[in-house]
C-alpha cells in the first residue's frame, strides 16, 4: 500500500536536527581492572546530559544528589543510594503538645506585669514600697513665712475641728500690734496626698480672695514651720450658730431667724461673685463675734470651698451629711449646692431639728456629725 499523498507530513518540532545529537555514545563494557576506563565512565555519570526531546538543559535532582554526598552518607561510610532523598541523621521529634500551652502562660504572664505596672502608676491609694518612700515625697513647701514665733505669741486652744484645731493668739509687732486672733493650726502629718496638701494651698488662696465683707472672717496671714501651717484669722468670742440655737430651746421666731438668715443669704452672694462655692455651710461654721443679742455673724472654715466658673459643674462628694444637696451625691452642682444647704439651716431656725433623718445610708463625710 501507499502512502497518502494529499497533506504533507508534519516535521516533529522536538526532534533533534541531526539523528545522532545529543545521544550519547554507548561504550563497550569495562573491566575492573581498567582504572582509566572506570574513571572516565564517572566523570561522564557526573556531567549532565541534555535531554533528547528538549533542545534546553533539564538537568535530573538524583544528578544533585550523586555529587553532593548527603551528610548522612559521609559520617556512616555508607553509600547515598542506600538511603535516597535522606539528609537527616534521625527523624523529626514529634510536636510537644505543650508548647503552645507554655507560649499562652508566657503572654499571661507578660499581660499582667504591664498591667500591674500600668495599676501602680496610676492607683493613688495603693501602698507604695519603702524604696518608693524614699524616693517619693510630698512637697509640703507652701512658702509662707516663718517667723511665726517672732510676730505671734500662742495662746490656749478655742477650738478643734477634723482637719486641725484653733488657738487664740496675739501679735506681737507689725501693724497689727496688740491684735487678739484666731490661728488655724493644721498638721502636716496629715496631710497624706497630694490633694490635701493643695486643699490646704487653695484655702489660703480663698481667705485672702474673699475680704472686705462685714459678714466674712478677716484674714490675717499664713506662716509655716517644719511641723505645721498656722493660718491667722479673726478671734470670734460669741461662739457658734448652733450654740445660740440649742440655747434657744431650738425655735427661732420668724424676725430673729430673718435676721440671721440675711446675713448668711449676703456673705454667701458675696461669695457666689467671686467665683466660691463654700460646699460645708451649717450652724457650726458660722460664729458670732460677740457674746451680744445683735453681734454679726462671720462665715467660717473654707476648707472645702472651691473656685467655680458660670458654666462648670463640679464633681466632688464633700460636705456635711445632712445639709449636702442632692446634686452632691450625683457628681453634678455648681453654686446651688450652697443653696440647698441655707434651706436647712433655714428649717432647723424655725423648727428646731433637722428635715432628714434617714436611717438607711449615712454619709460619712470629713467634718459632718458622724465623723
Amino acid at each position: 500500500m501507499g502512502a497518502c499523498t494529499s497533506k504533507p507530513q508534519k516535521p516533529n518540532p522536538y526532534a533533534p536536527t541531526h539523528p545522532n545529537d545529543n545521544i550519547a555514545p554507548i561504550s563497550p563494557p569495562t573491566h575492573h581492572h581498567d582504572t582509566d576506563a572506570v574513571a572516565a565512565a564517572a566523570d561522564d555519570d557526573n556531567q549532565p546530559h541534555s535531554s533528547p526531546l528538549f533542545p534546553f538543559f533539564t538537568p535530573s535532582p538524583a544528578y544533585l544528589w550523586k555529587k553532593y554526598k548527603s551528610p548522612a552518607s559521609s559520617k556512616t561510610g555508607k553509600s547515598a543510594n542506600s538511603t535516597p532523598l535522606r539528609i537527616f541523621r534521625r527523624p523529626f521529634p514529634p510536636p510537644s503538645p505543650a508548647k503552645h500551652i507554655r507560649a499562652v502562660l508566657r503572654r499571661r504572664r507578660q499581660q499582667t506585669k504591664k498591667s500591674s505596672a500600668a495599676t501602680a502608676a496610676t492607683d493613688t491609694a495603693a501602698i507604695p514600697d519603702e524604696e518608693d518612700e524614699a524616693v517619693v515625697e510630698l512637697d509640703k513647701r507652701f512658702g509662707f513665712s516663718k517667723e511665726l514665733t517672732s510676730r505671734l505669741e500662742m495662746g490656749e486652744e478655742v477650738g478643734r475641728g477634723h482637719f486641725g484645731y484653733t488657738c487664740c493668739g496675739k501679735y506681737k509687732k507689725g501693724e497689727f500690734k496688740g491684735q487678739q486672733v484666731a490661728v488655724k493650726i493644721i498638721p502636716k502629718t496629715k496631710m497624706t496626698t497630694a490633694i490635701a496638701v493643695e486643699d490646704v494651698r487653695r484655702e489660703v488662696k480663698i481667705l485672702r480672695a474673699l475680704t472686705g465683707h462685714n459678714n466674712l472672717v478677716k484674714f490675717y496671714d499664713a506662716f509655716e514651720d517644719h511641723d505645721n501651717v498656722y493660718i491667722v484669722m479673726e478671734l470670734c468670742e460669741g461662739g457658734e450658730l448652733l450654740d445660740r440655737i440649742l440655747s434657744r430651746g431650738g425655735k427661732y421666731t420668724e424676725d430673729d431667724a430673718k435676721a440671721v438668715l440675711v446675713q448668711i443669704l449676703n456673705v454667701v452672694a458675696f461669695c457666689h461673685i467671686q467665683g466660691v462655692v463654700h460646699r460645708d455651710l451649717k450652724p457650726e461654721n458660722f460664729l458670732y463675734t460677740s457674746e451680744d443679742e445683735n453681734s454679726q455673724l462671720k462665715a467660717i472654715d473654707f476648707g472645702l470651698s472651691d473656685f467655680v466658673r458660670p458654666d462648670e459643674r463640679l464633681n466632688d462628694i464633700v460636705g456635711s451629711a445632712y445639709y449636702v444637696a442632692p446634686e452632691v451625691l450625683h457628681r453634678s452642682y455648681g453654686i446651688e449646692a450652697d443653696v440647698w444647704s441655707i434651706g436647712v439651716i433655714a428649717y432647723i431656725l424655725l423648727c428646731g431639728s433637722r428635715p432628714f433623718w434617714a436611717q438607711d445610708r449615712v454619709w460619712n463625710f470629713p467634718g459632718s456629725l458622724e465623723s
